[in-house]
């Protein structure tokens, strides 16, 4: 049985670090032989078509997620919430750390090739499948204290589409005014899911507590 050649993972992670910081157009295949340390002949030979490299990295990405992005937050917060407010503040680092320059790189690859590329739609929706999977574990994990019909897989999708937008909208402004905003707002929604599982009632049944207007008796007294 032939060996792997030691330089497919090489071309693997160069291709995903260049694909991310500057898209998959804007990448060459030459830039990726050169980021890889190898001679370009070989990553002809192992990747006839850049689109096959693509889906190399694509499938690399669903075998990272868990124990490279998940597992060391995961390790550290034991609450299945707070997991998932431990991963939007993930990616809220690594826009911090990038300097804005480095958004969820699958988000950007669906921006970018949906239209132009069929053939990888399908991974870049298993790559996000796989994100809300995880996501929608979390909230099953809290089922005890949501409400009843609180559905796993939907609180998933409203994470991923809330952070999918904060990120778009913090590359752009290059600041977290949007993105911090749009997590506290998601937080707020959470624990109000979470006070009405703990009273019983629906979040449809349950009214927000506001204070009572002063009437002109009380304000006199």
């Amino acid at each position: 049985m032939s060996q792997p050649s030691p330089n497919r993972q090489k071309f693997i992670d160069a291709a995903m670090e260049l694909f991310a910081f500057q898209g998959y157009a804007n990448t060459g295949l030459a830039q990726i032989a050169r980021q890889a340390g190898a001679l370009p002949g070989s990553l002809y030979h192992l990747f006839p078509t850049k689109e096959d490299l693509l889906a190399a990295t694509l499938h690399e990405r669903l075998r990272l997620l868990r124990p490279e992005v998940l597992d060391p937050i995961w390790m550290t917060i034991d609450d299945p919430i707070e997991r998932v407010f431990g991963l939007l503040d993930g990616y809220r680092r690594m826009l911090s750390m990038t300097s804005f320059s480095h958004g969820c790189p699958i988000g950007n690859l669906a921006i970018e090739l949906t239209e132009t590329h069929p053939n990888i739609r399908p991974l870049l929706a298993a790559n996000f499948d796989n994100w809300l999977d995880a996501v929608a574990e979390c909230f099953a994990a809290a089922a005890d204290r949501l409400p009843e019909h609180a559905d796993p897989k939907q609180l998933a999708t409203f994470v991923l589409t809330t952070m999918e937008g904060a990120v778009m909208l913090a590359r752009t402004h290059r600041n977290f005014d949007a993105y911090d905003a749009a997590v506290a707002t998601l937080r707020d929604y959470i624990e109000r899911l979470l006070a009405a599982g703990t009273s019983g009632e629906t979040p449809e049944t349950r009214r927000v507590a506001r204070p009572r207007t002063p009437t002109a008796k009380n304000s006199a007294e």
